[in-house]
């Protein structure tokens, strides 16, 4: 598990701008099956993929389009319990962190995994789940 030190200020760039924290599978259970859209990202200290997913999604929620309704999060390494609740909801995909994902009344309709966000731009990312929002929110 990682140290709160290191967590908290990645934690917070998404809990600052609206997302609500997923720390317990009773809070994943009743909060992604809703009805309506919800966003759920995996949060992770990987530089490299994280250090773009965070900033990518957080973009993908500005200015005018569609939104999801809902924006939730856990951490990976850290919200050991609800991570791996949430990751239940990600079958048939692997465990994936940092991940990105897109449900409609609670069914999974769009994925983002590690490898599609490895290498990518923050716009580059942005630009799929603006995508995604047009199509499902």
């Amino acid at each position: 598990m990682y140290p709160a030190e290191l967590v908290n200020p990645m934690k917070a760039q998404l809990t600052q701008s609206g997302f609500q924290e997923l720390l317990t599978p009773e809070q994943v259970d009743s909060t992604i099956p809703q009805q309506g859209t919800t966003l759920l990202v995996i949060n992770s200290v990987c530089g490299c993929s994280a250090g773009t997913a965070r900033p990518g999604v957080l973009e993908s929620l500005q200015g005018e389009g569609k939104k999801p309704d809902h924006a939730v999060t856990s951490f990976a390494g850290f919200d050991l319990d609800a991570v791996k609740q949430a990751r239940t909801y990600l079958l048939p995909y692997p465990p994936s962190s940092p991940a990105i994902a897109l449900f409609k009344d609670g069914q999974l309709v769009h994925m983002i995994e590690r490898h599609m966000i490895e290498g990518r731009s923050a716009a580059m990312i942005s630009a799929n789940l603006k995508q995604a929002y047009e199509e499902y929110c």
